[in-house]
């Protein structure tokens, strides 16, 4: 046995008691019903772009609670396609959409791209959802109090509205999306996987929102701030954990049928691995996940992105000729 096996052995095996509410399903169900009853009211304006071989859109579209989300699209016209294969990226915590210049790659590679913000955090996206009661030091602890006015889910349904709007253009082919992310936009793109039966596969890097109780327990990450709402309301604890259940990946994890390649780092104290594999252990379907012994949070950085420009390839050659 390779040290590689010796250390993550434990981790194949790690499943530990799910925290699912009776109404789950149900759950889900009024929220994408409650989603897709508000209209996309969709808007993409070209932006002036020196990078002449590529068209690039600025976008908007309306969220659940009428939030103008902000995004980009971008379409390879070089390749003089009449429809292309769609990447729909998810940022890190804090982030945004990001620049054109950081989707150059999978332009090339011949994916149309979408990539959107997410709300309240680094980019120009706000919120008008419903909050009743106050929070802790960032989103992750905004809404704990009850499920139906919890941060991620508005931020879930917003991504399922960003593959809404990918499969609405006319250069998309719908029957071949893509979603990517990593952290914070590695736990959208599980919970998009199981929500949603669009995607064809999932790539999702040292992902969070994963075995909560234990993030909440140990304070990792953004998810200190639950743990520090729970200091100061005490006696919300039970109450608390079973509404964070609903947004919780390896709850939802059985439901995911796409194609799966995830990535960990053996060092991350962000996302411990570990916690992660409590979702990546109940993916029924073709899955392969990366594993960087000795990296944090960064996680495999350029070796994954090539390993996911390789897989891509591999799992989905007649995408690319």
């Amino acid at each position: 046995m390779g040290y590689l096996e010796d250390v993550t052995k434990e981790l194949f095996s790690y499943r530990p008691e799910l925290t699912r509410q009776e109404d789950f399903d149900r759950f889900w169900a009024e929220t994408m019903d409650e989603a897709k009853a508000v209209p996309l009211n969709a808007v993409r304006q070209k932006a002036d772009y020196p990078i002449a071989q590529v068209s690039v859109y600025d976008i908007r579209f309306d969220g659940m609670d009428t939030t103008p989300v902000h995004g980009w699209y971008m379409v390879p016209d070089f390749l003089k396609k009449e429809k292309y294969p769609c990447l729909i990226h998810y940022h890190g915590f804090t982030g945004s959409r990001g620049e054109p210049s950081e989707f150059m790659y999978w332009l090339m590679m011949g994916f149309a791209v979408v990539s959107i913000d997410c709300r309240e955090q680094g980019g120009r996206t706000g919120s008008r959802a419903p909050s009743s009661d106050g929070y802790s030091m960032n989103v992750a602890s905004k809404g704990v109090h009850n499920k139906y006015e919890y941060y991620y889910r508005y931020q879930y349904m917003d991504c399922m509205k960003a593959i809404d709007f990918a499969c609405a253009q006319a250069e998309v082919d719908a029957q071949r999306i893509v979603l990517e992310g990593a952290s914070q936009g590695g736990a959208l793109t599980m919970a998009m996987a199981a929500l949603d039966d669009r995607p064809a596969a999932a790539l999702a890097d040292v992902p969070s929102n994963s075995n909560l109780v234990r993030r909440i327990d140990g304070q990792h990450g953004a998810f200190a701030a639950v743990a520090d709402y729970l200091r100061r309301n005490p006696q919300e604890l039970d109450h608390v954990l079973n509404e964070l259940s609903y947004f919780d990946t390896m709850n939802m994890a059985e439901r995911i049928t796409c194609k799966v390649l995830a990535s960990v780092g053996l060092k991350d104290e962000t996302c411990p691995p570990e916690m992660y594999f409590a979702t990546y252990n109940r993916i029924a379907g073709e899955k392969e996940i990366n594993i960087y012994p000795f990296n944090g949070h960064e996680g495999g950085g350029v070796f994954q992105t090539e390993a996911k420009l390789r897989m891509l390839k591999q799992w989905f050659p007649d995408w690319f000729v």
